[in-house]
C-alpha cells in the first residue's frame, strides 16, 4: 500500500470510487490536504471583510450604518443561494463517488438552469423590497436612501454570487479544493482593490462599496465557471453536449437537500436578531464588546469550516461509492481533527484574549469585558467544532432536515432562553455563558447523531 507521503489527492479520491483499501495515514492525508485550501480561503475572507468594513467606516457613521442596516439581510440572501447550490452539488458528489460521471454532468447542466432562475428570483425580490427594507428594519430617513441603493445593487449582483458559489461547490465536490479556494482569496483581494477605486478614486461612497464587491464577484464567477466547464477532468462540459432541461427527480432531490438548509438560514438569522435584542439593553459598552468579541472569535472557528468542507466532499463521494465503512471512517477522522484543531484555537484564544481585544479597541472597559466573554467561549470551541464538522458530514450525505431541526431547537430552545434569563443577573457574561452552553449542547447532540443516526443512507436518484 502507498504510505502517508506517497500518491496524490486524485489517486486517493479514486480509491474511494474504486473500492480500494486506504490506510489511516492516507485517509488523514487526504482530509488535511483537502482542508488546508479551504481554511486559508476562510481566513482570507474574514481578514478581507475586516479591511472592507474599515474602508467603509472611513466614509463616516452614516455610511457604516446604511450598510450595516441591510447587511444581515444580504447574508440571508447569500444563505439561500448557498442552500440551492448544495442541493445539486451533493448529488454530483454522490454520482462521482458511484463512478457515474455522465450522470454528474447531467445534474450539473440542470443545476445551472435552476440556480440561474433562483438567482433571478432573489434579484427581482431584492429590487422589489429594496426601497422599503430600511424602514422595515427601523432605519431613519438620513440613511434609508443609501441603504436601499446598496441593497438593491447588491441584489442585482447576487446572480454572479450564485453562479460563483455553484461552480465552486461543484469543483469542491469533485475533489478540487485548491482552485475554488485560490479564486475565493483572489475575490477578497479584488473586493478591497475595487472598493478603493469605486469608493475613494471615483467618489461613489456607499454605492461604490456595492460596485466594488459586485465587480469582484463577476470576475470570480467567470473564472470559476471557466475552470469548471472547460478545465475540470470530471465535470467539464466542453466537447460533451447534453440537455440542460431540468428533470423532476433531480429538482425534487435538490429541494429535499436544500430546503431545510434555506429554512435553517432564515430561522438562525432570526435567532441572531433576537440575540441582539437581548444584548442591546445592556448598554453601549456591552454592545461594543459583544460585536468585537464575535469578530475575534470568528478567526477561531474558521479551521472548523475548512475541515467541514473537506468532509462534505469525502462523505459525498464515499456514499456515492456505497462504501459505508470508509465513509464512517472519514467522518470520524474529520470530527476528531476538527475538535483537535479548534481545541488548540480555543486555548490560544483564552490565553491571548487580552491582546486580541487590544487590537480591536483602545477602550479599557470594552477590552476587559471582551476578554472575559472570549474566555468563557473558549471552553465551547471543542464541541463547536463537533457541530460544524458534523454538519458538513451530514450535508455530504444529503441529510439536512434533521440536523437543521436540531440546530434550530438548540438555538431557540437553549441559547436564547438561557441568554434571556442569565442576562438579567450577569449581563453580557450571562449571554456568552448561554452561548457556550448551547454550542456544547449542539456539538453533543450532533456527535450522538453521527454515532447512532442513519445519516449515511444513500440518496435514491435515477435521472
Amino acid at each position: 500500500m502507498p504510505g502517508f507521503n506517497k500518491g496524490n489527492d486524485k489517486d486517493l479520491l479514486a480509491y474511494i470510487r474504486e473500492g480500494k483499501t486506504m490506510s489511516q495515514g492516507e485517509k488523514l492525508r487526504l482530509i488535511v490536504n483537502l482542508s488546508i485550501p479551504s481554511i486559508l480561503a476562510q481566513i482570507s475572507a474574514t481578514v478581507m471583510f475586516f479591511i472592507d468594513a474599515s474602508m467603509v467606516g472611513h466614509l463616516g457613521a452614516k455610511a457604516s450604518a446604511a450598510i450595516g442596516l441591510v447587511e444581515t439581510t444580504g447574508w440571508l440572501m447569500g444563505g439561500l443561494a448557498s442552500a440551492a447550490n448544495m442541493g445539486f452539488s451533493v448529488q454530483v458528489a454522490h454520482a462521482i463517488g458511484a463512478n457515474d460521471f455522465e450522470r454528474a454532468r447531467r445534474i450539473l447542466r440542470q443545476s445551472m438552469v435552476c440556480c440561474m432562475v433562483w438567482a433571478l428570483i432573489i434579484s427581482l425580490t431584492s429590487l422589489a423590497v429594496g426601497p422599503f427594507l430600511p424602514y422595515w428594519l427601523g432605519g431613519t430617513e438620513e440613511i434609508a436612501h443609501d441603504a436601499s441603493a446598496y441593497f438593491m445593487l447588491f441584489g442585482v449582483f447576487s446572480i454572479f454570487f450564485q453562479m460563483e458559489g455553484l461552480a465552486g461547490s461543484m469543483l469542491k465536490c469533485s475533489g478540487n479544493m485548491k482552485i475554488p479556494s485560490l479564486l475565493n482569496i483572489l475575490m477578497c483581494v479584488m473586493d478591497v482593490a475595487f472598493n478603493y477605486i469605486f469608493i475613494y478614486l471615483l467618489g461613489m461612497g456607499v454605492i461604490g462599496a456595492a460596485m466594488g464587491t459586485g465587480v469582484a464577484m463577476l470576475i470570480t464567477a467567470g473564472l470559476m465557471l471557466y475552470f469548471l466547464l472547460y478545465r475540470s477532468d470530471i465535470l467539464k462540459l466542453k466537447g460533451r453536449p447534453g440537455s440542460f432541461k431540468p428533470k423532476a427527480d433531480v429538482v425534487q432531490t435538490a429541494f429535499k437537500i436544500g430546503a431545510p438548509m434555506g429554512l435553517q438560514h432564515i430561522m438562525m438569522g432570526g435567532a441572531y436578531v433576537v440575540s441582539t435584542v437581548i444584548v442591546a439593553p445592556l448598554g453601549t459598552i456591552s454592545i461594543a464588546a459583544h460585536s468585537l468579541a464575535i469578530t475575534v472569535e470568528s478567526l477561531c472557528y474558521m479551521p472548523g469550516y475548512g475541515i467541514a468542507e473537506a468532509a462534505t466532499t469525502l462523505v459525498g463521494q464515499g456514499i456515492g461509492a456505497g462504501q459505508k465503512l470508509l465513509t464512517r471512517s472519514f467522518a470520524n477522522l474529520s470530527v476528531t481533527m476538527g475538535i483537535g484543531v479548534m481545541t488548540l484555537m480555543g486555548l490560544l484564544m483564552y490565553v491571548l484574549a487580552p491582546e486580541l481585544m487590544s487590537l480591536m479597541t483602545p477602550v479599557e472597559t470594552i477590552r476587559d469585558l471582551g476578554t472575559s466573554i472570549l474566555r468563557i467561549e473558549a471552553f465551547a470551541e471543542p464541541m463547536f467544532a463537533a457541530a460544524i464538522v458534523c454538519n458538513g458530514i451530514f450535508i455530504g450525505a444529503g441529510d439536512t432536515l434533521k440536523p437543521a431541526i436540531m440546530s434550530l431547537c438548540s438555538m431557540w430552545g437553549v441559547r436564547l432562553t438561557l441568554a434571556a434569563l442569565l442576562a438579567r443577573e450577569y449581563g453580557l457574561k450571562g449571554v456568552w455563558t448561554a452561548m457556550a452552553v448551547e454550542l456544547t449542547f449542539r456539538g453533543l447532540i450532533f456527535l450522538a447523531r453521527l454515532r447512532i443516526g442513519h445519516w449515511d443512507e444513500k440518496l435514491k436518484l435515477n435521472d
